[in-house]
């Protein structure tokens, strides 16, 4: 993780992001290369394709020069240690987008940042992480980045046009599953850390939930890895089984998307999932992620101002607004307002025009934090880390929220 030596890391990713908006909407805009194949001969003529060879090509120097700028506002510049790593990284992220885009496993569904993941883990656990790949290894900061993005997919008129029964399901579950894990994890014995950030993993939306909770309580980067990699390694058999359990219930299309919008904990699973049940549970589905996402920047100042009154590490008796402000996840914010922007600001041509370039950038932002992960995950390590106790509350929690939500899916969305 990048020090805080001129400037906090929040705000670095923030800044990086929002000038990612700005130059996308003047007009830069570059794209993930385009694979689809079936065998070796179609794949072969595909990777080197001159266009997409440009492509990997500006993505690299995209990202390449967004960490050292980032390096420069942390006073921390070293290109060189930066380089080799980051080659290493985007490589293997290519190579997960390429397994995800074979015939076989696109129809699975399967996004390229669970095999981003796999890959890491794999090489990490297996073959062994050298060290010149760790200074390129800024997973907090690539996830922090692709949240601010995130925000810009994110278009309150689009949940509004939908109805309030997302909205009012992704308030109950959230509410409701986040107690539930709360009161479970303390029940196992678990430390205030780690109860926070599985609580808000679990209950809100994965990924995201968990890095701005740790952002709020200023935890411990080792628990939110550990947090992190549970999340992603219950996604995978969540996003291939619960659409066929699904179908095999005979759920209708709504509820169905409403269940899978609700417990999967990544944005990108929940929409490979609603894929596979058609359209409107698609629709459904992306509504309830998305709902449970706004919810995301409540939820950070929340825990932010529970923590502040109710650590007593932070050393405050009386914590001011300064104390509340000094916690709250600053990317959170630059994903609020990434949100505002193009929800009500921009001109509606101007967004459409620039979305689908985001959302690449984001996905891409996201495949390479996630084969950091795995990089820096040791699978045999998940059920050791406090006799583990923290994967039990976590899969437990899971298990309440899958048939809670159903049951609150059933409730709000029936025929």
């Amino acid at each position: 993780m990048l020090q805080s030596k001129k400037l906090h890391e929040d705000w670095i990713a923030v800044i990086i992001a929002f000038l990612t908006i700005g130059l996308v909407l003047a007009g830069l805009k570059p794209a993930l290369p385009k694979f689809g194949w079936t065998d070796a001969g179609s794949l072969w003529s595909q990777v080197t394709d001159t266009t997409n060879l440009l492509r990997v090509g500006t993505l690299f120097l995209w990202v390449l020069g967004s960490l050292l700028l980032a390096r420069f506002l942390a006073g921390d510049y070293k290109p060189m240690a930066l380089f080799t790593g980051l080659l290493t990284i985007v490589l293997i992220s290519l190579i997960a987008q390429i397994i995800t885009t074979n015939k076989g496993i696109k129809d699975l569904g399967i996004e390229v940042v669970l095999f981003s993941l796999i890959l890491g883990l794999f090489i990490s656990n297996v073959i062994g992480l050298p060290e010149w790949i760790k200074p390129a290894l800024q997973t907090e900061l690539y996830i922090k980045i692709g949240l601010v993005l995130l925000g810009t997919n994110i278009i309150f008129g689009d949940i509004m046009e939908a109805g309030m029964l997302g909205i009012i399901q992704s308030v109950v579950v959230v509410f409701t599953v986040w107690y539930f894990s709360f009161w479970l994890c303390k029940m196992l014995g678990l430390d205030d850390e780690f109860r926070m950030m599985i609580s808000s993993a679990v209950s809100i939306c994965g990924v995201s939930a968990a890095i701005a909770t740790s952002g709020a309580i200023e935890g411990d980067n080792k628990k939110l890895s550990h947090v992190i990699s549970l999340v992603m390694i219950v996604a995978i058999p969540m996003m291939l089984f619960m659409p066929y359990i699904a179908i095999w219930a005979g759920m209708s299309p709504a509820v169905a998307g409403a269940w899978l919008g609700g417990t999967i904990d990544t944005s990108g699973a929940v929409v490979a999932a609603g894929t596979l049940l058609g359209k409107e549970a698609l629709k459904y589905a992306t509504i309830v992620k998305f709902s449970q996402n706004v919810l995301l920047g409540l939820a950070a100042f929340a825990i932010s101002l529970y923590w502040s009154y109710n650590n007593k590490k932070a050393g405050y008796e009386k914590p001011t607004l300064r104390t509340i402000w000094d916690r709250f996840p600053k990317f959170v914010l630059g994903f609020v307002v990434a949100s505002l922007l193009f929800s009500f600001v921009l001109p509606s041509p101007l967004v459409e025009a620039s979305k689908g370039s985001l959302k690449e950038l984001q996905t891409y932002w996201f495949a390479l934090a996630f084969t950091c992960i795995g990089l820096e995950t040791k699978f045999t390590d998940i059920f050791k880390v406090e006799n583990g106790k923290p994967a039990l509350a976590f899969i437990i929690a899971q298990l309440f929220n899958i048939f809670f939500t159903l049951i609150v899916a059933y409730l709000v969305f029936r025929p």
